[in-house]
C-alpha cells in the first residue's frame, strides 16, 4: 500500500528531524507543511509545503525587495533560473524574492523530496550573497563605514570585504 503525499512529507520531516507545522485547511482539505531550512550564507530559509489535490507547491522565502539595481537582480534570477534543478525564482507583488515549485503529486517520495529541498537549500543559500551585492550595495557599504568608524564587529559582513574596500 503506497502512503498519502501529505504521510510521505510528514514521514521525511520526522525521520529528518525538521521541526515543522502542519495545518489543514477546512475549506478544500488541502495542507501545509512550515519549517526552516538551515543554511550557511543564509542563515535559514523559510519554506512551505503545500499538498493540494494535484499538486504540491514549493515556497521558500529568499530575499526581501532589493533596496536598488532592481533590473540588474531580476536578470542575474533569471539568468540563475537556467541552470536550477526543478525550483525557480520568481518575484511576488511586493517585489519579495522567492524559490517556487510545481510538481505532480504523483512525484512525491523521499528521494525527490530529498532532491527538492536540497535544491531549495542549495540555491537560497548560494544565491544570497549575489543577490544582497546586487541590491543592497548601498546600505551594506553605509553599514561597513559605520561599523569601521565606531570600531564595532564587521564579522558578518566579511563575504563582502573585497569590493567594500576596494
Amino acid at each position: 500500500m503506497t502512503s498519502s503525499p501529505v504521510d510521505t512529507i510528514r514521514g521525511y520531516l520526522a525521520d529528518n528531524e525538521i521541526e515543522h507545522e502542519e495545518t489543514t485547511r477546512e475549506g478544500d482539505g488541502s495542507t501545509s507543511f512550515s519549517f526552516s531550512l538551515p543554511g550557511e550564507r543564509k542563515l535559514q530559509t523559510p519554506v512551505r509545503l503545500d499538498v493540494g489535490s494535484h499538486a504540491l507547491g514549493v515556497h521558500a522565502f529568499v530575499c526581501r525587495n532589493p533596496d536598488e539595481n532592481h533590473a540588474r537582480v531580476h536578470r542575474w534570477l533569471l539568468e540563475r533560473n537556467l541552470r536550477m534543478y526543478a525550483v525557480s525564482f520568481a518575484v511576488d507583488r511586493h517585489g519579495d524574492i522567492y524559490l517556487e515549485a510545481r510538481l505532480p503529486l504523483a512525484s512525491i517520495d523521499p528521494d525527490e523530496l530529498d532532491r527538492i529541498l536540497g535544491s531549495v537549500l542549495a540555491n537560497a543559500d548560494e544565491s544570497f550573497n549575489a543577490i544582497l551585492e546586487l541590491g543592497f550595495a548601498s546600505s551594506i557599504r553605509k553599514e561597513w563605514e559605520w561599523r569601521i568608524s565606531r570600531g564595532e564587529s564587521t564579522r558578518n559582513l566579511e563575504a563582502f570585504r573585497g569590493w567594500l574596500e576596494a
